[in-house]
C-alpha cells in the first residue's frame, strides 16, 4: 500500500517537474523576433531573420551552387543547419525572393514561379524566430498555426520533442541537406529505432533501437537544455529510458541531437565562449559500418582508419561508381552453373556478417563440404559457414560488413581467374598449358598494334594540318603548350556542363569536384569548385591559372579551363575514369600487382620532379596524398590540385591539423611553423611510397599499436630484417621492395635538409644510384 502511494507521489512530483520545465521553457521562448506580413528576404541582401540573441537565423543559407531555406545557427563560426524547408526541392538561385504573405503564407518567388515554403491551415498574421531556434507562425489571435519544432528534419534542438509516430531523416551529406538514406523513428509502441529509408519498419531491418517497445503509444524523445536526452511516457508521467544523464544547465553551452548523413544518431554540444568545434557527447554506435543500407546489395562494409568503405563481392563491380548504396552487380557469367568444366570456384570472405536469409541449411562438419555443396547447386551463389552450419544463399546478399569478432565465412561462387599476360604461368601449370591462350593474346595484340599504327597515322595527319605546339621539351614526358591557354568559362556554362552541379565525384582540401560534359567536344570533364580562395582581383587569379595551365606533363592532370566570375572560382580538368590511387590501393579487388605499383610510384615521382625543377615556375604541391593522385584509363597516375596553394587563404584547411595539407601526410616543419620548401612534398611522397609498397594506409587504428603507424612499423621491420612482415603472402621482387622501403624512409626523415631531392628520389627508385642505409625517421645526424 505504502509502495503504491510512494510511486503515485513520485509520478505526481515528476509530472509537476515536467510541467514547470515546460512552463519555464515557454518563458524562455518569450524572446522572439517579430516578422510582419509583407516582409521579404533575398539570398544576397537581407538574407535572414535573426532571433533576439542572434544565435539562430531563419532564411537563406548557401549550399553547393545555390541556396537552401531553413533555420541555422548563425552565432557561431560553423553555421549549422538545424531545419530545412522543402529539402528535396532544387537549389534556389541568387535572384529568388522569399515573401511572407497573408493569403499564401511563406512563399518563394524565383524565375517566374511561386513555390510554397510553409503552408498553414489558417491565414497567417505574423511570424517569430525564438531564441530556442523554433520558427513559429501565428494567426491574427496570436495562436500558433505552424512551428518548425513540430516538423523536424534531421535535428532536434534543446526543449524540442520527437512525438510518437514521428521521424527524423538524415541528410545526403554534410553539405547537402536533402533527404538521405537513414531514418530515426519514434514508434507508437514506445521504441526508438533506426532504419534505412529503403527498408521496411521491421525488427530484422533495424540497426539500432532503445529496446523500449511495449511502453505505450504516448512516448516521446526529449532533449533538455542541459543535454539530458531521454524517452518520456506522457501517459504514465515517467521517464522510461535515459540515453544521457545531462549536465548542469548553462547559457554558455548549446546542445543538438541529429541523425547524421552516415546513419549514426549523435548528441552534440558547443561551448559558446570558445570558437571551437562541436563535441560528440553520445552516439548510438561508434562503428560506422553498423548502419544497414550504407552498402547496397552484394557489397559489404569495411573500416579503413575508422572510416567506412563499401567493397563488392569478388567478381562484382559497383553499379554506380561513387554511389555505395546502389550496390554491386556480377561482372562474370560462367558457361555452366556447376563446376563441371572447372570454370567456377569458391572464394572465401572471412569474418563477414550478412543478413541471414538462407533457402537451405545443411549440417556439415567441414567448410570444404559446404563449398562443395554450393558448387554442385545451381541455385547457390554463396554459402555462409559457421558453427557447422552451411547456409546456402541466393542473390542479392545484403547488410554485409566485416566483423573481426565473428567467425562466419562467406563462400562466394566465382569464375576461375584468367591471366592477361603470356609470360605468367598459373600456379601448378606448365607454361605449355597456356600456349593456346598465349596464341590468342598474341593475335589480339597484332590487331591492337595495327589499330594503334592506324591511330598514329591519323594523329600525324591531324598534326600536319593543325596549329603546332610552340615547342616540345627534350624530356619526352613534358609538353609545354604555351599557345594553348585554358579556356574561360562563364558560371552559367559550368552550371549547364555539370547539370546544376548534380554529380559530386570528389571532395578535398581545395573544394568539391563535379562531373560534367563539355558539349563542344563531348568530353567528360571534372569541374572543381574552389573553396576559401583569396580575395584577389581578376587579373591576379587569371595569372595564377595561366601558370597552372602552362604546366603540362604526362603525370599531371591537365587544366582545360576556369571560371572567374564574381565570387565564383572554378577550374575545369580532364576527367580521370579510374578514380584515385586510394581507390586502387586500398580496395583489395582493385589493387595493382607489385610491379605495377613500382611503376606507379616512379611516375608519381616524375610528376613531382617536374613541378619542383622542370616547369617554368617552381610549384610546391603542399598536399601530396593518394586521393590527389588520379588514375587514367590506362591506369597511369596523374597528380591533381598542383599550383592551388597560392590561390588559398593562408589558414585554409579541411584537416584536423590547423594547417594546409592532410593529416598523416604533413611534414613536421608545418607543425613547427618553419619555412616550407619542396622538401615538404618529398616527405608526403615518402608516406605515399610506403603505402604503395605495403598496400595499407599510413595510420590504421585497427592494427596492434606497434603496427598502427606505418612509418614506425616499416622502420622496425627494416631494422629487424623482417621485411616479409610488410607484404604478408604477396609475392614481390625483394630487391625492388628493399629499394622502395629505403627511399620511403629517407623521404620521411624528420629534418628537411637531409631528405633527398625529388631528382635523387627518382634516380634511387630507378636503380641508377646506390641507396645508403637510412637512419631512424627522427634522426638528424646523417646526410644524403
Amino acid at each position: 500500500m505504502h509502495r503504491a502511494q510512494n510511486l503515485s507521489m513520485a509520478s505526481v512530483i515528476l509530472f509537476l517537474f515536467l510541467s514547470f520545465t515546460l512552463f519555464f521553457t515557454a518563458l524562455a521562448q518569450q524572446r522572439y523576433s517579430n516578422i510582419s506580413l509583407g516582409s521579404s528576404l533575398t539570398p544576397t541582401t537581407n538574407s535572414s531573420w535573426l532571433s533576439p540573441s542572434g544565435l539562430y537565423a531563419f532564411g537563406f543559407y548557401q549550399q553547393g551552387s545555390g541556396y537552401g531555406i531553413g533555420v541555422f545557427i548563425a552565432g557561431i563560426p560553423q553555421k549549422t543547419v538545424v531545419w530545412t524547408a522543402n529539402r528535396d526541392d532544387p537549389l534556389v538561385h541568387s535572384n529568388a525572393t522569399l515573401l511572407f504573405t497573408s493569403d499564401s503564407g511563406l512563399v518563394l518567388e524565383a524565375q517566374g514561379q511561386t513555390t510554397q515554403v510553409i503552408s498553414t491551415s489558417e491565414s497567417p498574421y505574423s511570424a517569430s524566430l525564438f531564441d530556442s531556434g523554433n520558427f513559429v507562425v501565428y494567426n491574427s489571435d496570436r495562436h500558433i498555426i505552424w512551428q518548425s519544432f513540430d516538423n523536424p528534419t534531421d535535428t532536434l534542438l534543446s526543449t524540442q520533442r520527437l512525438e510518437a509516430n514521428s521521424r527524423l531523416f538524415s541528410a545526403v551529406s554534410q553539405t547537402d541537406h536533402s533527404t538521405g538514406i537513414f531514418r530515426l523513428v519514434m514508434q507508437a509502441d514506445g521504441n526508438l529505432v533506426q532504419y534505412a529509408v529503403t527498408t521496411t519498419v521491421t525488427t530484422k531491418d533495424a540497426y539500432w533501437a532503445t529496446g523500449t517497445d511495449g511502453q505505450g503509444n504516448n512516448v516521446t524523445l526529449n532533449l533538455d537544455d542541459d543535454g539530458h536526452l531521454y524517452l518520456f511516457n506522457f501517459t504514465g508521467f515517467n521517464i522510461i529510458k535515459n540515453l544521457t544523464d545531462g549536465r548542469y544547465p548553462t547559457q554558455k553551452t548549446i546542445y543538438i541531437v541529429r541523425i547524421d548523413f552516415d546513419g549514426i544518431f549523435r548528441l552534440y554540444s558547443y561551448n559558446l565562449t570558445q570558437n571551437g568545434n562541436w563535441s560528440v557527447l553520445w552516439s548510438s554506435t561508434n562503428n560506422k559500418c553498423d548502419p544497414k543500407g550504407l552498402c547496397g546489395f552484394n557489397s559489404y562494409c569495411v573500416l579503413n582508419d575508422l572510416e567506412p568503405q563499401c567493397l563488392c563481392l569478388p567478381q562484382f563491380t559497383h553499379v554506380v561508381q561513387n554511389n555505395w548504396t546502389a550496390g554491386c552487380e556480377r561482372n562474370f557469367f560462367p558457361e555452366s552453373c556447376k563446376d563441371d568444366n572447372g570454370d567456377i570456384r569458391i572464394q572465401e570472405l572471412t569474418n563477414t556478417v550478412w543478413e541471414d536469409n538462407p533457402y537451405s541449411v545443411l549440417s556439415l562438419s567441414f567448410k570444404e563440404d559446404c563449398e562443395r555443396a554450393c558448387l554442385e547447386d545451381c541455385d547457390c551463389v554463396a554459402a555462409f559457414f559457421k558453427d557447422r552450419q552451411c547456409k546456402k544463399q541466393r542473390l542479392p546478399l545484403r547488410y554485409g560488413k566485416r566483423d573481426m569478432g565473428d567467425s562466419n565465412s562467406a563462400l562466394i561462387k566465382v569464375g576461375k581467374s584468367i591471366s592477361t599476360t603470356t609470360d605468367r604461368v598459373e600456379p601448378g601449370k606448365k607454361k605449355s598449358d597456356q600456349l593456346g591462350r598465349g596464341i590468342l593474346i598474341a593475335s589480339v595484340s597484332i590487331v591492337a598494334l595495327g589499330l594503334v599504327m592506324l591511330a598514329i597515322s591519323g594523329f600525324l595527319l591531324y598534326k600536319s594540318r593543325a596549329q603546332p605546339y610552340k615547342r616540345i621539351n627534350a624530356n619526352e614526358n613534358i609538353v609545354l603548350c604555351e599557345e594553348v591557354a585554358p579556356r574561360s568559362f562563364t558560371f552559367a556554362e559550368l552550371e549547364e556542363i555539370t547539370d546544376g552541379f548534380r554529380e559530386e565525384i570528389g571532395r578535398g582540401s581545395f573544394g568539391t569536384v563535379y562531373k560534367g560534359l563539355v558539349s563542344s567536344t563531348q568530353k567528360v570533364a571534372a569541374v572543381k569548385r574552389l573553396e576559401g580562395v583569396v580575395s584577389q582581383g581578376e587579373k591576379e587569379f587569371q595569372t595564377e591559372v595561366k601558370v597552372i595551365g602552362k604546366t603540362h606533363h604526362k603525370n599531371l592532370v591537365r587544366l582545360l579551363g576556369y571560371c572567374n566570375e564574381g565570387p565564383n572560382r572554378l577550374l575545369v580538368y580532364e576527367y580521370m575514369s579510374n578514380g584515385s590511387l586510394a581507390d586502387l590501393l586500398f580496395s583489395p579487388e582493385k589493387r595493382p600487382c607489385f610491379t605495377e605499383r613500382v611503376e606507379i610510384a616512379r611516375n608519381i615521382a616524375r610528376g613531382i620532379l617536374y613541378l619542383h625543377e622542370e616547369c617554368e615556375t617552381q610549384i610546391i604541391h603542399c598536399d601530396i596524398k593518394p586521393q590527389n593522385i588520379l588514375i587514367d584509363e590506362y591506369r597511369s597516375p596523374k597528380i591533381c590540385d598542383f599550383g592551388l596553394a597560392k590561390l588559398l587563404k593562408p589558414d585554409q584547411t579541411k584537416t584536423f591539423t590547423g594547417i594546409r595539407g592532410t593529416r598523416g601526410y604533413v611534414a613536421p616543419e608545418w607543425h613547427r611553423k618553419l619555412p616550407v620548401t619542396v622538401k615538404a612534398d618529398v616527405y608526403s611522397f615518402g608516406i605515399v611510397l610506403l603505402e604503395i609498397a605495403c598496400c595499407r594506409r599510413n595510420v590504421d587504428q585497427n592494427l596492434p599499436e606497434i603496427e598502427s603507424i606505418l612509418v614506425d612499423w616499416v622502420y622496425h621491420c627494416f631494422e629487424a630484417g623482417e621485411m616479409d612482415k610488410l607484404v604478408g603472402d604477396e609475392e614481390v621482387d625483394k630487391r625492388l621492395m628493399d629499394r622502395m622501403i629505403k627511399v620511403g624512409l629517407w623521404c620521411t626523415l624528420d629534418e628537411p635538409s637531409i631528405r633527398p631531392s625529388m631528382k635523387k628520389v627518382l634516380l634511387m627508385l630507378e636503380g641508377t644510384v646506390d641507396i645508403p642505409v637510412p637512419p631512424s625517421p627522427t634522426s638528424f645526424l646523417t646526410c644524403i
